[in-house]
């Protein structure tokens, strides 16, 4: 190897940045910057025969491994053990001598002495800069001060940084730039790691337990030729080749109940994206993951269980405890977590009970006597939850199950076997979030058809977000499906609550974001 000889007009500590016309095309949007001093030295390693950018490096330990191993190793004592080391500098001290390199499981110092380093590569270690990806091979030794290190024979660039990182003592502050650039947000913020890290194990335990006890994981389509399962506005998209309109869908329900139908298991699930048109905010993005099961030979109450399992399993795994601490709230997913209708708790925290008031115009009467205000025409399910959603649903802090929800906003659910103004369903409602919904599955296909075509009523009347009929579906209940419970839990959320994340970007890899203009 030619030793690379370093650029006299550059320094480690200064770098000036320049705009994209003084540098490589490779950075010629408008949005990026470029250090001349790090594309300098790119050169010089390119001129010397260096790749700074090449095929592989054989590792030995990760740095966690290395503090693990060596955790007994006493201060100011070296080892013969030859270790290989890579990962991203962090930082550089001492004109280069002591370089902190981070790999995805903690960091290791690696100490740089020119007694120790190769001769012929003493010049390389001065065309280091923070943010590159470096390869290291050496011995273990701990430093007097009690710092583990790997004293360097040799060291391989990887991949030279050509954009400088945030600056070192207040790393990456704009929340703007997080979620646009997160690759850059997960380098520089521990806190980003660990959270996004932390969902991967929530969503891993929810497969687990579900996997141990019998369900089995499937996958339903994305594209869907009728938007159904759920009330809400889809995504539209265009199959050229069949030349027919798509929906991205809202959700897997009917699809997954049609496995019921058809007896692939008694116990389905799917953990995937689902995509809703609506507007964004701290707890709600367009792309959504959920979690949705279904089950035969139970009812809702089955599924309340189930929802308390998963949580606390969930829960108990990522954080040792079933009492979380959420913006400055302490919440508590012990059992039992209390139950209670939709009208008990209106008539708790608003003043109406509106099982007393079943026809809609007296519901709608009611609901603008305590500051509610409803449109004219609507029916007495959505007056219920409009003043439930305006009312009540702030105040569930701690887990509740809102049960037996009207019969009009639940059209896959079966009527409430002992009143018919409500349905056999509840919403698990977490820090005045709903965070599970969960029915008796209606079974029934004629009811079934009746619901769908009082849904496409109210699609004529103005209601976007009402679901259409879906024929087949209705079919295949003809077919018969046994008694079955369903539930869907949104994972999102549940990531929030579980690592103390006050927005859903924070625990979404790519949120949606609108395009900078």
């Amino acid at each position: 190897m030619t030793t690379p000889t370093p650029p006299e007009t550059t320094t480690n500590t200064e770098e000036t940045i320049v705009t994209p016309s003084s540098s490589s095309a490779l950075f010629s949007g408008d949005a990026h910057y470029t250090v001349e001093s790090r594309i300098q030295k790119r050169e010089t390693l390119k001129a010397s025969g260096v790749n700074p950018y090449p095929y592989s490096f054989k590792r030995s330990h990760s740095a966690q491994a290395l503090h693990e191993q060596y955790e007994a190793l006493e201060a100011g004592i070296e080892t013969t053990d030859v270790v290989q080391v890579a990962g991203r500098i962090m930082a550089i001290r001492n004109s280069g001598m002591f370089l902190d390199v981070m790999d995805t499981t903690g960091k290791i110092q690696v100490f740089c002495h020119k007694e120790s380093v190769q001769a012929d590569q003493l010049p390389l270690l001065k065309l280091l800069d923070v943010g590159d990806i470096v390869g290291v091979s050496g011995t273990i030794r701990r430093t007097p001060r009690g710092e583990l290190s790997v004293r360097t024979s040799t060291i391989a660039v990887l991949s030279k940084s050509i954009l400088p990182l945030p600056e070192k003592y207040h790393g990456l502050t704009d929340v703007e730039v997080r979620y646009r650039q997160r690759y850059l947000d997960l380098i520089v913020n521990e806190e980003s790691r660990n959270t996004l890290r932390k969902r991967s194990k929530i969503i891993m335990s929810l497969q687990m337990y579900l996997n141990e006890h019998g369900y089995l994981s499937v996958e339903t389509p994305m594209l869907h030729t009728i938007a159904g399962g759920a009330s809400a506005r889809p995504f539209l998209t265009h199959h050229n080749t069949l030349d027919m309109p798509l929906f991205l869908r809202i959700a897997p329900e009917l699809h997954l109940k049609r496995l019921i139908v058809g007896g692939l298991s008694d116990k389905v699930y799917e953990i995937n994206r689902c995509f809703r048109n609506e507007g964004i905010s701290t707890r709600h993005n367009p792309e959504f993951t959920s979690l949705e099961l279904y089950e035969a030979y139970v009812d809702y109450t089955d599924m309340m269980r189930l929802t308390e399992a998963l949580v606390q399993h969930a829960c108990q795994t990522v954080n040792g405890s079933l009492q979380v601490e959420f913006q400055g709230k302490t919440i508590d997913f012990s059992s039992p977590w209390r139950e209670a209708s939709m009208c008990d708790l209106v008539a708790e925290h608003a003043g109406v009970q509106f099982l007393d008031f079943p026809e809609p115009d007296t519901a709608r009467q009611q609901a603008k006597a305590i500051g509610v205000e409803v449109e004219e025409g609507t029916l007495w399910g959505k007056v219920v939850e409009a003043v439930f959603g305006e009312k009540v649903e702030h105040l569930l802090i701690q887990p509740t199950h809102v049960t037996d929800l009207p019969k009009d906003i639940s059209p896959l659910a079966k009527v409430h076997r002992s009143n018919p103004l409500v349905a056999e369903r509840f919403e698990t409602y977490v820090n005045g979030w709903e965070l599970a919904n969960a029915f008796s599955e209606l079974s029934d296909p004629e009811d079934q058809q009746h619901r769908f075509e009082a849904q496409m009523a109210e699609r004529d009347s103005g209601d976007d977000e009402a679901q259409p009929m879906d024929e087949d579906y209705v079919l295949a209940l003809a077919y018969g499906m046994p008694p079955t419970g369903g539930l869907g839990i949104g994972l999102d959320r549940l990531a929030m609550l579980l690592t103390n994340s006050p927005s859903i970007r924070d625990v979404i890899l790519f949120p949606t974001l609108r395009p900078r203009k």
